[in-house]
């Protein structure tokens, strides 16, 4: 029976390329060889990093415009402090927005490096909705924001409009909608949100911002130290890279970001409608500020849960149960989920 994977991470990838990713781990471009076991310097693999980057730039918009793809290691985890380091001078200060666990640790993490004011925060409501009135104060370098909050299923709709450099953490929803993205000085993204397997993170950053702070910065913490080498200054993650190639070449296919728009909203609408409409069933955030890649729900009669936990099972659907800081379910609908398990999902809260 086929599985309905609503994970939130590692997440659903497209089937296709998971195919062309299992034939390449045993023969790579027709060498013989197994893609996880050829020189990271080889001229194959060059290529695929370096096409890899230039997807990334071109799916965004900002192909020619002064930014630089990068894959490193660490996930958005480690982001949280090269961000920092590299935009925050000694003595300076930063402004986060707090929408939630990613951007809390977020906080954490540049506070070891300068100054950090929280302008604005939903905390006050278990991260159930999306702050937006807040100013921004003049002496900040730079705000940093969370464009989707994966455990709360919040999104952001629109981003702060200021002078200072605009940095976001992209993990959850990155290439899932129109945006305009030169309006972000730097993004960040794990893979394993919408784009491959864990092991790679995505950072696209300005140039023109980097190599500003005064800060001796430790070589594998320094975005220019990675452009220099191409994403190679140590030996990159290869398998996730050369997967999120296929990804990004998929996606690429299916019209790019606008084509997957549309596809991400008709699901989004069909589960959004079934819990609105359902009074077995509650969403958990704010509907203007309503993820469309991580829906969170909950049963308004707890004597069901039994018998529903049972009937998603028995579909073959998984990994919808809600964050430990949530309850109740989330179902994770990032680009590669295809309607078709959205509508079984639907059909077994209906028949509840």
């Amino acid at each position: 029976m086929k599985k309905h994977n609503f994970s939130a991470g590692p997440c659903i990838l497209p089937q296709e390329v998971l195919k062309k990713a299992s034939e390449a781990v045993l023969n790579f471009n027709n060498l013989d060889l197994s893609l996880i076991e050829i020189s990271h310097r080889s001229a194959d693999f060059v290529e695929v990093m370096e096409h890899a980057k230039d997807l990334v730039l071109e799916l965004l918009d900002l192909k020619g415009k002064g930014y630089s793809a990068l894959f490193l290691q660490g996930g958005a985890s480690l982001e949280f402090l090269m961000v920092p380091y590299n935009l925050l001078p000694e003595g300076g200060k930063a402004s986060y927005i707090n929408t939630g666990t990613w951007s809390s640790k977020a906080i954490k993490e540049a506070g070891l490096l300068g100054e950090v004011e929280v302008i604005a925060s939903s905390k006050d409501r278990n991260f159930n909705y999306i702050p937006k009135d807040y100013s921004i104060p003049a002496d900040s370098t730079y705000v940093h924001c969370t464009s989707n909050n994966t455990i709360f299923g919040t999104q952001m709709k629109e981003f702060p409009k200021t002078d200072k450099l605009l940095v976001c953490d992209m993990s959850s929803d990155i290439f899932s909608r129109k945006l305009d993205f030169s309006q972000f000085d730097l993004i960040y993204a794990g893979a394993q949100k919408n784009m491959g397997p864990a092991g790679t993170t995505l950072v696209v950053v300005k140039d023109e911002i980097l190599g500003k702070t005064g800060r001796k910065i430790p070589s594998m913490l320094d975005y220019q130290v990675h452009i220099s080498k191409d994403s190679m200054f140590n030996t990159p993650a290869v398998f996730p890279v050369y997967v999120s190639m296929l990804t990004l070449e998929w996606l690429k296919g299916l019209g790019g970001i606008e084509g997957i728009e549309k596809l991400n909203e008709e699901k989004a609408a069909l589960l959004y409608n079934e819990i609105d409409n359902n009074p077995l069933f509650e969403g958990v955030a704010d509907k203007e500020d309503r993820s469309n890649m991580n829906v969170t729900f909950v049963l308004t009669d707890e004597s069901k849960k039994e018998q529903f936990n049972s009937m998603w099972k028995e579909a073959g659907i998984s990994g919808i149960n809600g964050h430990r800081s949530v309850g109740g379910y989330r179902a994770s609908i990032y680009n590669a989920m295809p309607i078709e398990s959205v509508a079984v999902l639907v059909d077994v809260m209906k028949a509840l």
